[in-house]
């Protein structure tokens, strides 16, 4: 390309491109590149932050079609939103790849499969209770060890990928969100009153983590209210370019917990994803004239729990851990999109017993590859992402890992069954209420 040819402007235009005086504002300094992922993992400039926003600057210009190849590189990206937290002009990187695949998504819609699991399964926690049945049953019978032996013999690395998949698949609990009553009220003095929102995977994959997080709240005199009839929170389709599905979701949470947002101080969630999302809605729908102000009202209630109990923590709740050396895995979507950082640490500081050990580039976190379904998606380069990860959670000789997100603890699981490491992988309250409990006095037993 001339270097001296004028440079011709935006002649591509698009309802859902992304908006191109945002694409301009990178100076293409690099500061994104050493804390992407992707970028840190191949050294290629297309799977960077500024690589990614090149190819749709190069859309917008009329220089690039939106090819499989566009689609790809997008979808390589993690939406980790690290590349956000050290941008100089401060451009929305994240959030401009997220909406070049919604642009992307009418010339080459997502896998029917993924569509499918989001527009039926992933719709809210009962439906996904309800839609778990099956898997816990083929996984009492124990038919998913056959399979996974079976494809493990099948030539080609599919076969192998998707044996050490269902092989490492979480096994569901009893799923929550029938068992609790719309009113749980506070363990000893009522000091607060909050509302509950349980997100799906939690509901179905971690619900005794949820289980410890309404006992956490009750003892820290909280009256927890669980309103019937929640919906996913959104983040799955917002991030595979459903995006008129992921704002029909967010109407019908802001609609259904509308009537509490008086009585409650905050709309509390145990999902770093969840929370992150649902803080999202009041830009989510800031077009939408009828729901911009009921989103805004909503996503200023919302609170992430760790966020919510290191505010409200009773001086006199004094966990206790049996002696045991402990690192804190930041959630992507906890860390770099909300803030949230010393919080969960501060809460775990006041857990006697416990030695934390930091983990390296903790600060922007670097991302475990769980990344919602990237696992699945993109299974290669989590694992790459992973065994780097395990590699830094060895280094601190840590016998607990400990994480706020279900996406992350399962993908930390699967590490720890990989690599063999003798570690146990916890969610903050899972410490919390343990240390509340006595119940952390003996030997960590790994989860599943």
């Amino acid at each position: 390309m001339n270097l001296y040819e004028p440079t011709p402007g935006q002649q591509v235009f698009g309802l859902h491109l992304p908006d191109y005086d945002e694409l301009q504002g990178c100076i293409r300094c690099g500061r994104c590149l050493p804390v992407c992922p992707t970028y840190q993992q191949t050294q290629l400039e297309m799977f960077s932050p500024r690589g990614r926003l090149s190819l749709l600057r190069a859309v917008e210009d009329g220089k690039l079609a939106l090819t499989d190849g566009v689609e790809d590189h997008l979808y390589h990206c993690l939406d980790c939103r690290a590349c956000n937290t050290v941008c100089p002009p401060g451009v929305r990187i994240g959030e401009l790849i997220v909406r070049g695949r919604v642009a992307i998504e009418d010339k080459h819609p997502r896998p029917f499969l993924i569509k499918f699991m989001l527009r039926h399964v992933l719709t809210g926690a009962e439906r996904a209770a309800l839609l778990s049945g099956p898997l816990r049953l083929v996984q009492a019978l124990r038919l998913d060890r056959l399979a996974a032996a079976v494809l493990r013999h099948v030539p080609g690395p599919v076969g192998r990928r998707l044996g050490e998949l269902i092989e490492l698949a979480p096994h569901p609990g009893r799923p929550l969100a029938r068992e609790l009553a719309e009113v749980e009220p506070a363990t000893g003095p009522q000091r607060h009153r909050v509302a509950f929102f349980l997100g799906c995977m939690m509901n179905v994959a971690m619900p005794d983590v949820s289980r410890a997080t309404v006992r956490v709240l009750r003892r820290a005199g909280c009256d927890v209210l669980t309103p019937r009839g929640q919906a996913c929170c959104g983040a799955p389709h917002d991030d595979q370019a459903m995006l008129d599905f992921s704002r029909d979701l967010a109407r019908k949470n802001i609609a259904l917990f509308e009537p509490l947002l008086d009585e409650v101080e905050a709309v509390v969630t145990d999902c770093a994803g969840c929370s992150g999302a649902l803080k999202e809605y009041a830009e989510w729908l800031h077009d939408d004239p009828e729901w911009r102000e009921r989103a805004r009202r909503f996503s200023a209630k919302v609170r992430d729990v760790t966020e919510w109990l290191d505010a409200i923590w009773p001086e006199e709740l004094t966990p206790v851990h049996r002696p045991a050396t402990a690192t804190y895995h930041d959630p992507c979507h906890l860390a770099n999109l909300q803030n949230v950082r010393s919080q969960p640490r501060r809460l775990l500081g006041r857990v006697t017993g416990l030695e934390m050990h930091p983990l390296p580039d903790s600060h922007p976190v670097r991302c475990c590859g769980s990344a919602g379904i990237y696992n699945l998606t993109h299974t290669d380069m989590s694992r790459e992402l992973l065994d780097r990860k395990m590699a830094d959670v060895a280094a601190t000789g840590a016998e607990v890992v400990v994480s706020a997100n279900p996406g992350c603890l399962l993908q930390l699981e699967w590490g720890r069954r990989l690599t063999g490491q003798p570690i146990v992988v916890k969610h903050v309250v899972e410490v919390l209420d343990e240390g509340l409990n006595g119940q952390a006095q003996g030997d960590p037993r790994p989860r599943g």
